[in-house]
């Protein structure tokens, strides 16, 4: 899943006639100056990163003259908010808010549901969760029939099975929010979206009502199909992708359909050492080879798969991605039984590694690899490999489920790889 920020959840809803606080995004304080002046009131400046919890983290700020704004612009601009770095703000007017409510539409695979399921509650500005254990009579929730969709009907029977606290709303209004909520599925159905939170939507105290805040989630497959919000690597991570990853989807993803080719780095940047490469085939058996790296003291680079039978070319670059990082070695965990032939991963192993076996010598190179194939894939890494400089080992299916046995050799080789650069930079 891919996710977007608020402004750019903002001018989707607009674009289906939702109601939006007044405002727009900034990249610099002085901008953020002008934009409040063009408010010519109260207002918001709000740090625009993925994650939830702004307000308590010191990522919102208000400001009720443009010069207050353009000092909590520039506070806000290049800090960091829950590890991640600020790059733009959104500015947008205050809201005198009477009332909050939630609207949001998740994709749910229970098999009660299997589609979208809307939900409503009569309390917003705090989690869903929290409102459905302390107040379950303020939320009501539609399993939506995919082919008749949400319209006024289903609208207003959501608002009328939600509890408003003893608070009546005019006929006026109920009809407004209740177009609220159909136009929120339409944005969803729309935008390809897993998820959409609108939270809250504001009731104002001169009878507005206005989308607060926006979450956006959009299935990551249909990325292509909306080039609007500018998203460079389809992936659902709470950090904007680093450089290396944009080139890895650039290069190996996009556009390239055969099988799966991913690449994600679990931080931004590596410092110091017990640093590993990991690649896996697959998840379950592969993430149980990675809990046991880990159990060791080693410190995962990368996540990459390349499942779904890719072809050699496409693996060969995901590797050549992994070991362009500052990594002390490389796993392999291809601990899976899946109907695809792992030759095309002996291939890839074999060329990638003669070009860069000469530029570090004895770099531990761990391989797990089973399937389809397995003899035949075996017999041309082992051809491949021996003459290579490296400190190398393969193994079958007979280890698919002896994590700890592959955990022990990565920490052999991988210490013996580090005593020995060591040894040599002394020298």
């Amino acid at each position: 899943m891919a996710r977007i920020y608020e402004y750019q959840g903002k001018e989707m809803l607009t674009r289906v006639g939702i109601p939006v606080p007044k405002g727009r995004c900034v990249e610099s304080a002085d901008e953020a100056r002008n934009v409040a002046r063009d408010i010519g009131g109260p207002v918001v400046v709000k740090a625009q990163v993925w994650v939830t919890g702004r307000l308590k983290a010191g990522g919102i700020k208000f400001a009720k003259t443009p010069e207050e704004a353009e000092k909590a612009a520039r506070k806000l601009i290049g800090a960091e908010i829950k590890g991640l770095i600020v790059e733009k703000v959104l500015v947008e007017e205050q809201l005198e808010v009477e009332k909050e409510f939630y609207v949001g539409i998740i994709v749910s695979n229970s098999y009660k549901a299997k589609g979208p399921v809307l939900i409503v509650s009569s309390e917003g500005g705090t989690s869903i969760e929290e409102v459905s254990q302390r107040n379950p009579e303020r939320i009501a929730r539609l399993n939506v029939d995919y082919l008749q969709g949400v319209g006024s009907e289903e609208a207003n029977q959501l608002l009328s099975n939600v509890s408003l606290d003893g608070k009546d709303l005019s006929q006026e209004l109920t009809h407004e929010l209740a177009e609220v909520i159909s136009n929120v599925y339409k944005a969803f159905t729309q935008n390809d979206a897993r998820a959409l939170e609108v939270n809250p939507l504001v009731l104002t105290k001169d009878n507005r009502i206005i989308a607060a805040d926006c979450h956006l989630t959009l299935d990551d497959n249909s990325v292509f199909r909306h080039p609007e919000f500018r998203i460079k690597v389809p992936r659902d991570m709470d950090r904007p992708p680093t450089e290396l990853e944009k080139r890895a989807w650039m290069t190996i993803e996009e556009g390239d359909y055969r099988g799966t080719g991913y690449f994600a780095q679990m931080v931004a940047k590596i410092e110091g050492d017990s640093w590993i490469g990991f690649h896996g085939i697959g998840g379950g058996g592969a993430m149980l080879g990675a809990s046991a790296f880990v159990a060791r003291g080693f410190k995962i680079a990368n996540y990459a798969d390349t499942s779904g039978d890719p072809p050699a070319s496409k693996i060969y670059s995901v590797i050549k991605y992994i070991l362009s990082q500052p990594i002390g070695g490389y796993v392999l965990m291809g601990a899976t039984l899946a109907n695809q032939e792992q030759w095309h991963h002996a291939h890839a192993l074999v060329k990638a590694f003669e070009e860069e076996a000469e530029k570090r010598p004895g770099f531990p190179v761990i391989m797990l690899l089973a399937g389809n194939k397995e003899e035949e894939a075996h017999d041309i890494i082992k051809s491949g490999f021996k003459d290579l400089p490296l400190r190398w080992e393969l193994y079958g299916r007979d280890y698919i489920y002896n994590t700890d046995f592959i955990a022990d050799r990565v920490e052999e080789l991988v210490k013996a790889y580090q005593m020995e650069r060591r040894t040599a930079h002394e020298g």
